[in-house]
């Protein structure tokens, strides 16, 4: 195997391990990049919904009441209000999933699944957590979700604390045996957003596809320079030498030289091997005279 290949196959093995490592780096952090963007803009719809529900209770709630003694009005409810606005949302951002999941709600609509209820569950045990994160598996793929809790407030009661106090018009349309018995700032549900996690690595997928084909490209132009540079300053001046010296051993006088350019050791040898040749040369004469 001749020098230039052996130098290719060390180079070659050099970039190929670089390659990796920074293939698999730069994967780590634009997933975790991705999926960090991915929880603020899901805290920006958690915070959006939360002020919506804040201003039906505190602005709209109070222009309705009237109204709610002789027709129940669902928009006159924090947890519909906040529901419908997300929908909207939605429709921008289908990606995304929301969900006030309630274990005994008003609306059947609202009501926990079996993990939405032990998300629930987890608020109520341990009442200094106000955020859980993380991913379960569904028959879309893996899911990220953020959950936020629901506690009960002073107008929250006003429909939930027991079926004699609730509006007339609510019990009419929804019945007197679910969404009661809740105390204040009881645990009774969870803000649920959700997403699947192919909508997390698509974007940083594209990105480190990208990032890989221009460092393939980067390394295959260096690459193809190493050789260039290696051939001009090295292996053709190193080539010409030995076909001088080849010459000059079988007592041919070659009809060039030993080479003038290439690197500065080269250039050194190659003048070291001329006064050799002309040393050479002056022997040569003595002994024949």
């Amino acid at each position: 195997m001749s020098l230039l290949a052996r130098i290719n196959l060390a180079l070659v093995s050099a970039l190929l391990i670089a390659g990796l490592g920074l293939g698999y780096v730069s994967s780590r952090l634009l997933q975790a990049n991705a999926r960090a963007q991915l929880l603020r803009e899901a805290r920006v719809m958690m915070d959006s919904a939360a002020s919506t529900r804040a201003y039906t209770s505190e602005e709209i709630v109070p222009l309705l009441n009237e109204a709610m003694k002789t027709t129940f009005l669902p928009q006159s409810i924090p947890f519909y209000a906040a529901t419908q606005n997300f929908l909207k949302l939605h429709q921008q951002h289908p990606e995304y999933a929301y969900k006030e999941a309630t274990l005994n709600p008003t609306n059947p609509r609202d009501r926990a699944t079996d993990w939405e209820a032990d998300l629930i569950q987890q608020f109520r045990n341990s009442g200094d957590t106000h955020e859980l994160v993380g991913e379960r598996d569904t028959p879309m793929g893996r899911s990220l979700f953020m959950a936020r809790p629901i506690r009960v407030g002073p107008e929250c009661l006003q429909c939930h604390s027991s079926p004699h106090a609730a509006p007339v018009t609510l019990i009419t349309r929804y019945g007197a045996d679910n969404g009661f018995g809740w105390q204040l700032n009881e645990v009774v549900g969870a803000q649920v957003i959700s997403v699947p996690l192919a909508a997390t690595t698509e974007g940083a997928q594209r990105v480190w596809r990208g990032m890989m084909f221009a460092t393939i490209a980067a390394f295959t132009f260096l690459f193809i320079a190493f050789n260039g540079l290696a051939y001009w300053l090295f292996l053709r001046p190193v080539r010409r030498i030995v076909q001088v010296a080849d010459a000059l051993s079988q007592g041919k006088q070659p009809a060039e030289g030993f080479p003038t350019v290439g690197g500065s050791d080269i250039t050194a040898l190659s003048r070291a091997f001329d006064r050799m040749r002309i040393s050479l040369a002056k022997a040569m004469k003595l002994l024949e005279g």
